[in-house]
């Protein structure tokens, strides 16, 4: 089959499209689906990379729960169409379109932490085929969504869900969104003004009116010298949330701006990983602080359910063929655009 291989850390390079790729067989308890879309993830390039370090060692070279084998496939968000079965699964399966949770979990609890990823830990969707878990892989052929826009979901939405859950930000809450225009940010956007929260974007100029098509209440540049001013006029008594995807030293300005008891929430670290701030304005306000890795199995059942109603509905900003991995990959890194990019085998 045709797959693109991760054949080590490094650069681009380490990206090979290959059509001599072995087609894998399901075994027990396993889907073998035919792709009909893969997406970008920024858990794509840090895997390329090695970027995520080691407890103890953040310089070491490790995908994102530890170091991995190679080669590997990448691609964690996965939609596509069941082609046939391993033993134990249904035959019934066969034919339906799904949408695949990219999680391995610790355990089978509802709320049990992600420990490991398609795409990093395991071979992903950018091929013509992929192996998942049956339990993984969620019926979704009556939505009516397109495979582009499904593939746009797992990760991205996945990880905005698990943001807006463990904050606990409900209806008529006011919430501050960075990253406003990227996959996650704009997912958080959608998420957010769908639970009925009244949202302050983030975003770089130019990209203003989709982010307010997404939701967004009122929009801010970054970097804008009046920021703090204009969270002020939209949130006089302090925000209730922040959802950070950025990271950086701004964060670190962010969590003055809090009321009493209001919550920042981070998924990311793009910026800069490791910031200061100042521990008083934590503690004598009582501020929660949350780190937010994706989704557990509760917040992608809700993602699931959004899909097969088509709402909200995912921007796709671009699609590319498998062999054009790499323009793909060059456009992901420009940024220059609103939503997702996605790969169609």
């Amino acid at each position: 089959m045709r797959a693109v291989l991760l054949t080590g850390h490094g650069g681009p390079e380490r990206l090979e499209h290959r059509d001599d790729v072995a087609t894998p067989e399901p075994g027990p308890g396993q889907l073998f689906v035919r792709v009909g879309a893969g997406a970008l993830n920024n858990t794509d390039i840090w895997t390329r990379e090695g970027a995520y370090g080691l407890p103890g060692d953040p310089e070491a070279l490790a995908g994102w729960r530890g170091p991995i084998s190679f080669p590997r496939i990448q691609g964690g968000d996965v939609a596509g169409v069941v082609e046939s079965v391993g033993d134990g699964v249904p035959g019934d399966r066969i034919g339906r379109r799904v949408l695949v949770d990219p999680a391995e979990y610790r355990d089978e609890g509802p709320h049990a932490p992600p420990v490991g990823l398609l795409g990093s830990e395991y071979d992903g969707g950018f091929a013509e085929y992929v192996l998942v878990a049956d339990r993984q892989a969620h019926d979704v052929t009556d939505s009516p969504l397109s495979d582009e826009e499904l593939a746009a979901l797992p990760i991205a939405y996945g990880t905005a869900m698990g943001m807006l859950e463990r904050a606990g930000v409900t209806g008529g809450e006011k919430i501050l969104v960075t990253g406003a225009s990227g996959g996650v940010g704009l997912a958080v956007v959608q998420l957010a003004a769908a639970r009925g929260a009244e949202v302050l974007a983030i975003t770089s100029g130019g990209k203003e009116e989709e982010v307010r098509a997404a939701g967004a209440r009122r929009v801010a540049l970054r970097g804008s010298a009046d920021l703090t001013e204009r969270i002020g006029d939209f949130a006089p008594e302090g925000l209730d949330a922040v959802a950070d995807v950025v990271g950086g030293p701004q964060l670190g300005r962010l969590l003055p701006l809090l009321r009493d008891d209001g919550r920042c929430v981070v998924a990311g670290a793009i910026a800069r990983a490791v910031i200061e701030f100042d521990l008083r304005r934590l503690y004598l306000h009582n501020l929660s602080l949350i780190g937010s890795s994706m989704h557990t199995r509760a917040h992608f059942a809700e993602l699931v359910a959004a899909a097969r109603s088509g709402r909200p509905r995912p921007r796709v900003a671009e699609s590319y063929s498998l062999d054009e991995i790499h323009r793909a990959r060059r456009r992901f890194r420009e940024g220059d655009y609103v939503g997702k990019i996605v790969v169609v085998p």
